[in-house]
């Protein structure tokens, strides 16, 4: 099975070379590896059993990110983003350094990473003409939303998935993880702002933002988009529910809201939820579900189990299992690496909130900043700017490697020193315990 999982693994990294979709050979590689399961475990209906278990798991994952991803069409149909974008104004190349990696940060802690990346480097081909230090901006972008991602339970698909099986809570992973993370993001910014294609004259500008208009009530439908996201951990706390029926309450409700908005007007038919669900990334909620369900395999089958033994053998530190994990995830996509490491160690080893699972969150969501290739958002950059690999490796790997370990050594520091983020939500009582 070990082998079957290799070989597949190697079909998706190198699937531009063998011209085969991922989303295909992920779900290929998931059915035969529970047929080897079923063949291999002591009876069919064991096997059948941990298949059904598996599935409930991995769709609630999978229902969410549906969920979350119409939404975020939505609100983008309708120009909602224009609010965020037009307060970007200044045209100094540091001071807009600074601005795009803050506002991609905090945008990337409601949406996911990959969304935040698309918004953020389209405003930056509107904003800025190409060149080399448009690319520097794009990376900016890169960095700053999985650095975003990893502090909030609905920033990045790693800590969704963490969140959804109860490794890690709201309020202590973003008390605990924020500090970190805008480490991550300030010392490659820093870092940047001294070197020359940032120190030059302030680069030429567009006025394409302002040709565009945003569609009727899309305030309203702004907000209670982002509203909608927002209120996923609230929901969960309310009610014990899975998130994933919190983010389907908000998607029921924004699909109400826009065929009330647009109720006869025919011409926007774009602007409601039924073409939205045309526009979505079908074929990566599909890669997500055949890489969990073949992950999932091989921890039925024993096999993460075993491997969690032999690093625990030979790496007895947790802090460098985490680190280690997330320096992989810069060449291995880091939903795979995270299924793996649940699968390997258990709440029973690992309590929630403890301090191996917060550095999981950390280090696989911010780890893939240090290749183009090691996040969705990097991956989403070099393809909408033709960024090249080298390109990324030579001019940014090594701030962002640096963000990567600063971050580390500050959520160590917090640890020991028992600081946390302040905020008035922890008086909230409903969300001790969320």
């Amino acid at each position: 099975m070990a082998l079957l999982f290799g070989i597949g693994y190697v079909g998706i990294i190198f699937e531009e070379s063998l011209a085969f979709n991922k989303s295909g050979v992920g779900l290929l590689m998931a059915v035969s590896l529970w047929v080897v399961r079923s063949i291999g475990a002591p009876s069919t209906d064991i096997a059948v059993s941990e298949l059904q278990h598996a599935s409930a798991e991995v769709s609630e994952i999978v229902f969410f990110l549906l969920g979350a991803m119409t939404i975020v069409e939505i609100v983008d149909s309708h120009q909602g983003f224009k609010l965020v974008t037009d307060n970007i104004t200044t045209r100094k190349p540091r001071t807009l350094l600074w601005v795009v990696g803050i506002v991609t940060f905090c945008l990337s802690s409601v949406l996911d990473n990959l969304t935040s990346t698309i918004v953020m480097v389209s405003l930056l081909r509107k904003l800025v003409p190409p060149s080399e230090f448009r690319k520097i901006l794009g990376a900016v972008v890169v960095i700053a939303a999985n650095a975003g991602g990893a502090w909030t339970p609905i920033g990045d698909v790693t800590t969704t998935m963490l969140w959804i099986h109860g490794q890690i809570s709201t309020l202590e992973t973003m008390k605990t993880l924020f500090i970190p993370s805008a480490v991550s993001l300030a010392v490659p910014l820093a870092l940047m702002s001294l070197t020359s294609e940032v120190s030059g004259k302030a680069p030429d500008t567009s006025n394409v933002m302002a040709s565009e208009q945003m569609a009727p009530r899309g305030k309203l439908v702004f907000s209670v988009g982002i509203g909608a996201l927002v209120f996923v951990p609230v929901f969960k706390a309310l009610t014990g529910l899975p998130p994933y029926m919190g983010i389907l309450l908000g998607l029921g409700v924004l699909w109400v809201l826009t065929d009330a908005i647009h109720y006869g007007e025919s011409e926007r038919q774009k602007l409601k939820v039924p073409q939205a669900l045309s526009r979505i990334d079908t074929q990566g909620a599909l890669f997500f579900l055949g890489i969990l369900l073949s992950v999932s395999s091989l921890e039925a089958a024993g096999i993460l189990r075993e491997l969690a033994n032999y690093l625990d053998a030979h790496i007895p530190n947790v802090e460098l299992i985490a680190s280690s994990i997330g320096v992989v995830s810069a060449i291995i996509d880091n939903v795979p690496l995270v299924a793996a490491t649940m699968g390997m160690y258990d709440l029973t080893s690992f309590p929630k909130d403890s301090e191996f699972w917060q550095l999981i969150a950390y280090c696989a969501g911010t780890g893939g900043s240090m290749l183009v290739i090691g996040s969705a958002a990097g991956v989403a950059f070099m393809g909408m700017e033709k960024v090249d690999f080298f390109w990324y490796l030579r001019k940014v790997s090594g701030f962002a490697f640096a963000g990567y370990a600063a971050g580390i050594a500050a959520y160590l520091a917090v640890q020991n020193l028992h600081i946390s983020l302040p905020t008035t939500v922890a008086q909230v009582p409903f969300l001790s315990g969320s």
